[in-house]
């Protein structure tokens, strides 16, 4: 008799939850342990835009780890640095986050590296960061970032809103309506994300 065999199925991306709990076994105690522990299994099980090492390079995602995992042994090879045609976009984001940082902790600079990579990226920040909510992106940056945190009153899309930052330093209103209340737009900022 045959077995049956059934077709292969896609396995969906999803973040390795054996590996969180590892990383948060050896957490240090620090505000950003949970963040970081799901970004690394979320990414490492193939979930969001972030590449390995978080974006990071090797030497500063093996400081990550020891500082907020010791212990934890993980070994990343980060990506060669390529030449990137968006640096300049790349640099306003990051000068963008680090302007705004709490200067309570080191871990600050690499969030703000980390989600400098994600904003590169095409989907909601909290998806391309691998995190597992919106939620825990306000958390990010309401910890690490909490000036530029407190400037988004009305819960506009993380993205949208950083780069709202940069347009309206540089003097540049991109919305079609005098306020974005009144914007066509509107439900594309400030909606659901799904």
């Amino acid at each position: 008799m045959q077995p049956d065999i059934m077709p292969a199925q896609k396995i969906a991306a999803q973040p390795n939850h054996g590996l969180y709990a590892e990383l948060m076994a050896h957490a240090a105690g620090l505000s950003n342990d949970a963040l970081f522990a799901q970004m690394i299994s979320s990414q490492i099980g193939g979930v969001g835009a972030l590449p390995p090492g978080l974006g990071l390079e090797e030497k500063d995602f093996a400081a990550l780890l020891t500082e907020h995992f010791p212990g934890v042994e993980l070994v990343i090879r980060c990506q060669a640095a390529e030449a990137d045609p968006r640096a300049p976009e790349r640099d306003d984001v990051l000068g963008l986050l680090l302007q705004h940082r709490a200067h309570r902790c080191m871990s600050e600079q690499w969030m703000a590296e980390i989600v400098t990579a994600a904003c590169m990226a095409s989907d909601h920040l909290w998806q391309d960061l691998g995190l597992w909510s919106r939620d825990h992106l306000s958390r990010l940056m309401t910890q690490n970032f909490p000036a530029l945190a407190a400037k988004n009153v009305h819960d506009m899309k993380w993205k949208k809103f950083l780069y709202k930052q940069l347009c309206e330093q540089e003097g540049i209103n991109a919305c079609r309506a005098p306020s974005c209340e009144y914007c066509t737009d509107y439900l594309n900022c400030f909606g659901p994300e799904e």
